[in-house]
């Protein structure tokens, strides 16, 4: 859970006006919103006053809209494809982007900040489409919103901050953290996630946003929905590093990358995927919103490379090849850091060293070490706070912990195995005595490896099952000669469309369309021919029909149309397009050219019908009469008294 900051002097904070809010057309959605009566029809009218917002909001609706589902064209269907939460922070990222874009904080650079964010955005969005943790369009909101805490310290203390962000440097996050602390007894993600929590934002991406913008450790277990989200949006902000890193870094950037995705089991292939369509969205919401993006190269074309640490903790970019043992010492006695650090790469240890508990803690995370010596009486905390610390931390569980202490009393050996220490050493310290210790530890560090490479296997293995299942579901779904979606995902498509009908008062035609004498076809020819007249009918179908229209195979010879949001006259037309295109249509086959022609049968919902059975019964019921009048036809059975608002039509 995210710690609150004093809460009267946040209140402060926004009774003075200058924290980041909302403007215009944002503001009056967010009051809406509020309002538990809203339409949204009123919510529409109110947006479309900002045609910039119009068109970001039809823009992210089509972005989570899943595989043959007509695309968003108007306010009101982005308005019931994201829900209104998530039109709520739409507005409100997308106001604070138009109205937060530069400022008077020199050190703080916004592009790069927006841009990180727009890509944390898309990456958020892309990510859970995959892993369902929450909706997608809320989770592309926290991808925008969730560092809003270091524009908003911009924002309030310019200067300040400007000389803090300089001081920091580009890199260096618990350095920031700590000068934001002592200059505003709070920092960026504390005031983040009490703004984020303060609009409204659940609960659950309010630490999520804290706990990634504090680099802490995520207390949930795997598998659970807290843990998913968090990791997702440090996964995203990872994206976020990569896409915009320089061509050398990317490297290093894309080791790290797929390290944190398969906390979320995806494999590199599914994730270099996601990658390329994150860059390739990142371009089309940049020219949208007018924020840099840039064209990548495939991920699959750059290698990864680990970064290496050297004795002075900076890295070096070269693939790390051994997996000999790594120790990290931490002592203000400079020499005798120096000695020991020698001493153990003399001995085929990798170390690294440093001389107060804050460096150490954070090069820990960088260095990842088998095992830390820690000195007692380092400058800003003991060395028992120390080890708490790292033990806190996931890495620091597994770790061989010793304490280096002047006089190795029995009380202090008690204090340091409480800690959490393993073991504790008299100083100065005795190198052979503690190359003994060290290698007696290998066991455990061997035993660990072995742990960690058992379940990156399983890890491995499950994201390999999930993207088979994937394919699974796809080829369930998908009929395999034409690539239509198939009988079984039409049914779940046409409830779908038939509830959305319902619910917004529009109409729904269905046209079953058959084709003319297809038995004779396959008894003449062979079903290779009635495979490839099929293949040739379903794409003159889809050339016939408009984007939005869904197309389905149900079966042998029977294909079906429905067209959303069309009226029987329209789709009597419809109709009419795809048997005119049969009717041109001529197959070529080793004995003779075979002409092809269909049937259809047309239908719109009316009063008259319970279920989307009823609307099927009467298209097919169209059908027979088709067939009846002498085949090649349009036709409906729809009764001019059941169809409001016109006369019924019957053939073609």
């Amino acid at each position: 859970m995210a710690p609150p900051i004093d809460v009267s002097r946040f209140e402060q904070l926004k009774a003075s006006g200058d924290l980041p809010s909302p403007k215009g057309v944002a503001l009056a959605v967010m009051r809406l919103t509020q309002q538990e009566d809203v339409s949204i029809a009123n919510l529409a009218n109110v947006i479309k006053t900002d045609p910039a917002f119009v068109g970001r909001l039809i823009k992210a609706a089509n972005g989570i809209v899943g595989y043959g589902r007509r695309p968003v064209a108007s306010v009101q269907d982005a308005l019931t494809v994201l829900g209104l939460p998530a039109v709520r922070n739409m507005a409100l990222g997308f106001s604070l982007l138009t109205h937060y874009r530069s400022g008077v904080c020199e050190g703080f650079d916004y592009g790069r900040y927006w841009a990180e964010s727009l890509l944390s955005a898309v990456s958020m969005q892309a990510i859970t489409l995959r892993t369902r943790a929450a909706a997608a369009d809320e989770m592309y909101c926290l991808g925008l919103l969730a560092r809003v805490g270091e524009i908003a310290l911009a924002t309030l203390y310019p200067h300040d901050y400007s000389r803090i962000v300089k001081e920091a440097g580009g890199q260096d996050l618990h350095r920031l953290l700590e000068l934001e602390s002592h200059a505003f007894a709070m920092t960026n993600a504390e005031l983040g996630a009490a703004m984020l929590a303060d609009w409204g934002l659940p609960r659950i991406f309010t630490d999520a946003a804290h706990c990634v913008a504090s680099s802490t450790e995520s207390t949930q277990s795997e598998g659970q929905r807290e843990y998913v989200v968090t990791q997702s949006l440090a996964l995203s902000q990872q994206v976020a590093k990569y896409c915009l890193g320089a061509e050398q870094e990317r490297p290093q950037h894309k080791h790290r990358l797929l390290i944190a995705a398969s906390r979320l089991n995806f494999d590199e292939e599914t994730f270099g995927t996601l990658t390329d369509g994150v860059a390739r969205e990142w371009l089309e919401w940049g020219a949208l919103l007018s924020i840099h993006a840039e064209v990548l190269p495939p991920f699959g074309s750059v290698k990864a490379l680990a970064p290496e640490l050297g004795a002075d903790g900076a890295e070096e970019e070269v693939p790390r090849q051994d997996v000999s043992m790594r120790a990290l010492i931490v002592d203000t006695d400079v020499a005798a850091c120096q000695t020991i650090a020698q001493f153990l790469g003399e001995n085929g240890f990798q170390t690294s060293f440093t001389h107060d508990g804050f460096s150490a803690a954070e090069l820990a995370l960088d260095f990842m070490p088998d095992m830390m010596l820690i000195g007692e009486g380092l400058p800003d905390m003991s060395g028992g706070e120390l080890v708490r610390v790292i033990r806190k931390t996931r890495i620091g569980r597994a770790l061989y912990i010793l304490i280096l202490a002047e006089d190795v009393q029995e009380e202090v050996v008690v204090q340091a195995l409480e800690a959490g220490a393993d073991d504790a050493l008299p100083k100065p310290v005795n190198l052979r005595v503690l190359l003994a210790k060290l290698g007696a530890s290998r066991r455990l560090t061997d035993l660990n490896r072995e742990i960690e490479q058992d379940r990156e296997e399983i890890r491995h293995f499950a994201a390999e099952l999930a993207v088979s299942n994937r394919r699974l579901q796809d080829a369930a779904m998908t009929d395999p000669l034409t690539g239509f979606p198939n009988r079984r995902c039409f049914s779940e498509r046409f409830a779908q469309e038939w509830a959305f009908s319902l619910r917004n008062k529009r109409p729904l035609s269905c046209i079953l369309v058959d084709v003319d004498h297809f038995k004779g076809i396959n008894d003449t020819y062979g079903h290779d021919v009635g495979d490839a007249v099929l293949v040739q009918v379903a794409q003159a179908i889809r050339a016939a029909v408009r984007t939005q229209d869904v197309l389905a195979r149900l079966g042998g010879d029977e294909f079906v149309v429905l067209c959303p949001g069309t009226a029987i006259e329209s789709a009597m037309v419809c109709a009419e397009r795809i048997r005119k295109a049969m009717h041109d249509l001529i197959m070529d086959t080793r004995l003779r050219s075979v002409k092809i022609s269909i049937s259809a049968g047309v239908a719109c919902r009316d009063a008259t019908m319970t279920d989307a059975d009823s609307l099927f019964k009467r298209s097919d019921d169209g059908l027979y009469l088709a067939k009846k009048k002498g085949r090649d036809q349009v036709a409906t059975a729809q009764l001019p008294q059941g169809r409001p608002g016109g006369s019924s039509a019957a053939g073609a």
